[in-house]
């Protein structure tokens, strides 16, 4: 399935499925700040589908409220497929949603690494006892592209939890 990542078809589909499907979301996000929440609070009768977006930029948030272990925060980090796969489920089983969404990474322009660079983003994406999380690397070494990566994230966070909910049976 093809989309424009740049255009708003991304959130209105995944609004469309959710409602097709009686089913309900909830995000955990710290690299979009509350940007996937933004885009799907922006089509009409999203309220009928959303549960809550939570902005856990913070470690204590993601310990503390999303139920991120402690150990994998330690070992891994924030930015890593293990604290996004853990933010997704955290916040999917206190919403009580169907499907919980959730970004992490490094949006730039400081904060990266040899090993986490800039652009590092991770995907979490959970479904009752299966949750997981994709990797991507979304820099082209530009000037200002924080808020191209930042976007980019959100797209990515929709488009992968619209392509698990149309394969996934409730």
């Amino acid at each position: 399935m093809e989309f424009d990542f740049m255009s708003d078809e991304l959130q209105r589909k995944l609004v469309e499925v959710l409602k097709e499907k009686g089913l309900k979301a909830a995000t955990a996000e710290s690299l979009t700040g509350g940007l996937v929440s933004k885009r799907i609070t922006e089509i009409s009768g999203s309220s009928e589908v959303f549960e809550c977006g939570i902005c856990s930029y913070s470690n204590r948030i993601k310990y503390e409220i999303l139920g991120v272990p402690a150990d994998i925060l330690e070992k891994y980090t924030e930015y890593s497929g293990e604290t996004a796969a853990a933010m997704a489920e955290g916040v999917r089983k206190l919403s009580g949603a169907d499907i919980g969404i959730s970004t992490t990474g490094i949006a730039g322009p400081n904060g990266g690494t040899a090993e986490k660079p800039v652009g590092l983003v991770y995907v979490g994406i959970s479904i009752k006892n299966h949750s997981f999380a994709k990797e991507l690397h979304l820099s082209q070494n530009l000037p200002d592209e924080r808020e191209r990566i930042r976007f980019a994230a959100s797209s990515y966070a929709l488009y992968y939890a619209l392509m698990e909910l149309e394969n996934y049976e409730f």
